[in-house]
């Protein structure tokens, strides 16, 4: 229903459907929110009375005090006994353009239910374990260790590392060529970086893929090109055709898809670097958690000297943390060192020692543990949800990550569903902005499980279950 209001205060549409699955005060808080963020209702504007207000809509005049009420405490409005109800100033700022680079998520309100998929359950970060780390580091810490460091990181920790991805992951690592970053993306960026100063021009990019992974090679006049994915993983012989000489890539888990790298597609992109003298980077950033069957062992175990193993802490703990590593093959690894040096001559120290000694207690494991079986739960709990409200729905991807994958039906309107399921208070997330090009591949949700209750993943399903059949 769309009603105009004139008269008392400025002219201004409102959608508001009576038929929606929000209560009618929280409809009109959300409009009215949105017209003075957007700038339709500019500073000092004054607004209907309660009384005229209710009129316009049909409503009682209470729903509309409360509603002004609310906005008054939120600070979008201000008005006292006797006096207009008007636009608060400081409110009334339209937001910023978003840069076309920028992901559409980084920007959305909070929602009730909201499948996000980028970071882990930070309700479950095991603080009492940390902060014993940390006590243990910093009673163990030497004098010598809190100065400057070697920027690769504590020998320390690089050596605990080392051990921790042979035995967990099949990695080849040496602890001479680990290189401590801040997180996943500065490790790529870093390898990225040292690959253009051997004269790298091109690299290739999983397409869909993670979009902040690639922000960074055209900083460093590298040129940036697509390689398709499909149900076995990057098809090899679209990116020999390329002519990239190194390719950033996910094959545990594929970001987003879910699918897993096929044993064949593994020994052919080995098979592709070797006779191209050309770098994987492999980011294994969720393969901790696999709820099936062991996960595959990392690329890098294969071809060491061909591949840049990054990872990080950011799913397994929590991403502020920004504890991550990149074990580089013998041809760049001093060059990325170096790099890191000249970046921010290295890592915290006592956090690195708080890692280290999380590991080799035993605590970091068994926090994984823990948590492999919660989400676990939370995606079967997606997959029965799926089951009991939208039959018939697909649901792709491993039974790995945070994330699962439901494509929509053919022709459907990915951004319009992204919006109405938003309307009713669920946060879900397209493919199209993982892609190269957003209209380049057929319309599918990323619904993340990570963060949710089992019981608010049911709810979150039965809302929008329409959204995903029509």
């Amino acid at each position: 229903m769309t009603v105009e209001w004139t008269g008392l205060g400025p002219e201004l549409l409102l959608k508001l459907d009576r038929d929606g699955p929000e209560p009618m005060r929280a409809r009109l808080e959300r409009e009215l929110r949105e017209a003075i963020r957007s700038g339709r209702l500019g500073p000092g504007e004054r607004l209907p009375s309660s009384r005229a207000m209710a009129q316009e809509l049909g409503v009682s005049r209470g729903l509309v005090t409360d509603c002004y009420t609310q906005l008054q405490a939120e600070g979008y409005l201000t008005g006292r006994t006797g006096s207009a109800t008007r636009v608060a100033a400081a409110a009334a700022q339209p937001e910023p353009p978003r840069s076309a680079d920028e992901p559409p998520h980084l920007h959305r309100r909070k929602l009730p239910i909201d499948f996000r998929h980028w970071v882990p359950d930070l309700t479950s970060f095991p603080r009492n374990d940390w902060a014993w780390a940390l006590r243990q580091a910093c009673r163990d810490v030497t004098a010598l260790e809190i100065g400057y460091q070697d920027p690769r990181g504590s020998d320390a920790f690089r050596h605990v590392i080392a051990g921790y991805l042979r035995r967990v992951r099949g990695a080849v690592a040496d602890p001479e060529r680990i290189v401590v970053v801040n997180g996943v993306i500065q490790g790529v960026n870093l390898v990225i970086r040292a690959l253009a100063q051997q004269g790298l021009k091109r690299i290739a990019f999983e397409d869909p893929g993670h979009n902040d992974q690639r922000l960074g090679a055209p900083l460093v006049g590298v040129e940036v090109v697509p390689v398709p994915v499909d149900e076995y993983g990057v098809k090899v012989d679209a990116l020999a055709a390329t002519g990239a000489r190194a390719v950033v890539l996910t094959p545990a888990h594929q970001s987003p898809t879910g699918v897993v790298l096929a044993p064949e597609r593994r020994h052919a992109l080995i098979a592709w670097a070797q006779e191209n003298d050309a770098t994987i980077v492999e980011d294994d950033y969720d393969a901790e958690f696999r709820y099936d069957r062991e996960p595959v062992g990392v690329l890098q175990g294969l071809a060491p000297d061909r591949v840049a193993l990054v990872s990080s802490v950011s799913k397994t703990l929590a991403p502020g943390l920004r504890v991550g590593w990149s074990v580089c093959p013998a041809h760049v690894a001093d060059l990325v060192g170096h790099l890191k040096d000249v970046e921010d001559r290295g890592f915290p120290i006592i956090d690195q020692l708080a890692l280290a000694s999380l590991i080799e207690s035993g605590r970091y494991d068994r926090h994984l543990r823990r948590m492999r079986g919660v989400y676990a739960g939370r995606r079967q709990a997606l997959a029965d949800a799926i089951e009991r409200h939208a039959p018939g729905v697909e649901l792709r991807g491993l039974a790995a990550g945070f994330h699962a994958v439901v494509p929509l039906p053919e022709g459907a309107d990915e951004a319009e569903i992204i919006a109405e399921a938003e309307r009713r208070g669920v946060g879900v997330y397209g493919m199209a902005e993982s892609r190269f090009d957003p209209d380049s591949g057929p319309p599918a949700l990323v619904l993340g499980f990570s963060g949710l209750s089992e019981q608010a993943i049911d709810r979150g399903i039965a809302k929008i279950a329409d959204l995903l059949t029509t």
